[in-house]
């Protein structure tokens, strides 16, 4: 059990200190940001992002080819079995022997010249979705980081619930020395010996259980981040001393607006539905191309008898082609198109709606976090003197157990809430700026 403590104590004290043995390979001190820059390569979670906006990029130049020039080259071998001829009434049968062997090659260009925008409606398409690619990849991006952020930050604040614990633990246990030792004088009862045990082993539960909750942490962060299982990584323990920026609600409002990528993502399904729409209209207009072809037939066959020669002619001129369907079938798709539009500006409109409402209720929880700060210093300095107290009145018989366990535990419940309460200021500040805990801005303190 104490060389247990022993190296709980070495542990803590490494922590504290910001380094570890270069023994302990596995172990490193890293800050957000170098976790961000990791998963930002290493995370199997933003790898089907990453490949989504490649198939975009591929789709744009699918979408540039249709402007290039349509290049067809046939060539045919056939059997050609005898005919005969009749009169109109099927009379007068007679056979027409034909040559047998056929022969066709052929090539035909079609230089689009004017299709009426599809063509380049169909480019800025596949743009628009490249850039939503793009957006839902950031918004991926930063729900992973919104995830390391609470891995990291939880991860720091049980490292300090476990100091505070082992704090407490050593305290009691200089207690509950004192008091057998006054046992031994007959100045104490075997009653307040076994509740002060009773409370060490409440704490040492509970440091079991602060080891298997940072364990568990641990794991989810170095997983989610792409690094090896064995890894253990210790926070950077500068990450309470950063400044964090002073504005009001109305900069947390801007800055959410303008770069959320939720916003951003929603802002380019409007889009895309837009240019969809263009596209359908684009069906109504004619299409106008540049044509030329050569080809060779043989044998001749409008002639009878058949004449056994090659036939070759070769053509350039200028084609019109106009879909009269699309002024009647045009119409339902473009309907579907104006209502996927209508939807769309409906879900950024919810959405700017929904990033307002979580953004003022950080910010109102960013701000008790502060609040709840000053609270808890205070709470801790009354806890720690009331703790003092009791404990000088315990040590002259003025005081009864009950009252040192009353104390003792109102002491770590203080330390315990003004370690979450620190974690708690950055946390809100970080929920939707994961990347701003370094920002270089004044402190509010």
């Amino acid at each position: 059990m104490n060389n247990h403590k022993l190296l709980i104590g070495l542990f803590a004290a490494t922590l504290l200190s910001g380094t570890v043995h270069a023994s302990d390979k596995s172990s490193q001190v890293m800050t957000i940001e170098d976790l961000f820059r990791i998963a930002e390569t290493n995370s199997v979670q933003l790898r089907p992002s990453f490949s989504a906006e490649e198939e975009a990029k591929r789709e744009i130049t699918v979408a540039k080819s249709g402007r290039l020039p349509d290049i067809e080259a046939k060539l045919s071998l056939s059997y050609i079995g005898d005919g005969f001829i009749t009169k109109r009434n099927f009379s007068d049968y007679q056979k027409a022997p034909i040559p047998h062997l056929g022969n066709g090659l052929g090539i035909n260009v079609t230089q689009p010249i004017y299709t009426g925008g599809a063509i380049s409606s169909s480019i800025q398409l596949a743009e628009l979705k490249s850039t939503a690619a793009r957006y839902a990849t950031e918004l991926n991006r930063d729900n992973i980081r919104f995830q390391l952020t609470g891995f990291y930050l939880d991860i720091y604040k049980f490292h300090n619930l476990k100091r505070v614990v082992e704090n407490n633990i050593a305290q009691a246990e200089k207690v509950l020395a004192e008091m057998k030792a006054r046992y031994e004088q007959g100045t104490a009862l075997q009653n307040d010996i076994t509740r002060y045990e009773l409370l060490v082993s409440n704490l040492d539960l509970q440091l079991v259980k602060i080891d298997n909750t940072l364990d568990i942490l641990n794991h989810n962060l170095v997983v989610t981040a792409g690094l090896p299982e064995t890894t253990t990584i210790i926070p950077d323990t500068t990450i309470l001393t950063r400044s964090i920026p002073v504005s009001g609600e109305e900069w947390w409002q801007t800055q959410a607006l303008e770069n959320a990528p939720s916003l951003k993502l929603a802002q380019s399904g409007v889009n895309i539905n837009r240019k969809a729409e263009e596209l359908v209209k684009s069906d109504r207009l004619p299409k106008i191309g540049l044509q030329a072809a050569w080809t060779i037939d043989g044998p001749i066959l409008v002639e009878v008898p058949p004449i056994d020669r090659n036939l070759s002619y070769w053509y350039v001129g200028l084609g019109i082609s106009y879909n009269i369907s699309s002024l009647y079938k045009s119409n339902k798709s473009l309907a579907k198109s104006r209502a996927a539009t209508k939807t769309a500006m409906e879900n950024l409109d919810a959405t700017r709606e929904n990033v307002s409402l979580d953004v003022r209720a950080d910010y109102i929880r960013y701000l008790e976090a502060y609040e709840e700060l000053k609270t808890q210093d205070k709470s801790v300095e009354l806890a720690e003197k009331n703790y003092q107290t009791i404990s000088t009145r315990y040590s002259a018989d003025m005081a009864l157990i009950t009252d040192m366990l009353d104390a003792a535990n109102s002491k770590l419940d203080a330390e315990q809430q003004l370690v979450n309460a620190k974690i708690n200021i950055i946390y809100y500040f970080t929920n939707h700026n994961p990347i701003l805990i370094s920002y270089p801005c004044k402190s509010r303190r």
